[in-house]
């Protein structure tokens, strides 16, 4: 992971605790590279008709927005701080695309109701055979299936926080996140979306939960998740796909409920 720090030397006003002008581009300059990092990671997620070009693009205007907004005074690292508006700006720019035309969603829409539906019938999570048959297809058709709909991976987690068909509730959470503006309200709500984040993540295979820690928190591709599992690499990508279908289905249920 490359890392930055915010140098010693930058200045900022006691008054406003805003940046001047000088230190603001001398910022922007020293983490440019860190939108490449960001924008590079990201890039191995998503379809490949989508350029890097556009994911660095749309991450440097996360970055200056970053730059400008930053209170140093609060209880937040610049570096995290960044990441979170970097991170949040490729999001968005991925979103604008509309990557995922009608007969994909179409496709995800019927893959997460046949899981629904098989884990009601069969009180645990179903197999892939069991899901397969619920949509009335073989297995290798519903292999196929996961293959065609594998890009929509790149926007579920944070699809996960999402309310109705708007996204104010993902903004609320983002903003709340970035801003470290917690009261005991927000405490006790993070730490109940912990647990039922935890709770859905047991209900996925043995396997499936590797591939998600292996993912998202040592930050392995695809390809090297398949050689740490011994599986080929679009293999490693349905076990993915599936796993955060399911966990999309668990979270979408709990946020309903509130």
């Amino acid at each position: 992971m490359i890392m930055h720090k915010v140098s010693r030397k930058t200045s900022y006003s006691n008054s406003t605790c805003k940046m001047c002008a000088k230190d603001r581009e001398a910022l922007i300059i020293q983490y440019a590279p860190f939108v490449k990092y960001i924008a590079g990671k990201m890039a191995m997620k998503v379809p490949p008709n989508i350029s890097l070009d556009e994911l660095i693009s749309a991450g440097t205007l996360g970055l200056v927005d970053a730059v400008n907004k930053f209170a140093p005074g609060r209880d937040i690292q610049f570096k995290t701080y960044a990441e979170f508006r970097i991170k949040g700006a490729i999001l968005d720019e991925l979103r604008g695309m509309d990557q995922f035309s009608r007969s994909i969603r179409k496709k995800i829409h019927a893959i997460e109701a046949a899981i629904s539906s098989t884990d009601a019938k069969l009180g645990r999570p179903a197999e892939d055979a069991e899901i397969a048959r619920e949509m009335g297809v073989g297995l290798e058709k519903y292999y196929e299936l996961l293959a065609d709909v594998q890009g929509y991976s790149i926007l579920s987690l944070d699809e996960f926080i999402k309310a109705g068909s708007d996204n104010t509730e993902s903004q609320e959470s983002y903003k709340n996140q970035i801003r470290g503006d917690k009261t005991p309200a927000h405490h006790v709500d993070r730490m109940e979306l912990r647990k039922v984040i935890a709770n859905a993540l047991k209900t996925l295979t043995s396997k499936e939960q590797m591939v998600i820690s292996l993912y998202y928190y040592d930050e392995l591709t695809l390809r090297e998740i398949g050689s740490v599992m011994d599986l080929t690499e679009s293999r490693i990508s349905q076990i993915h796909t599936k796993a955060i279908i399911k966990l999309k289905i668990r979270l979408k249920s709990y946020y309903e409920q509130r």
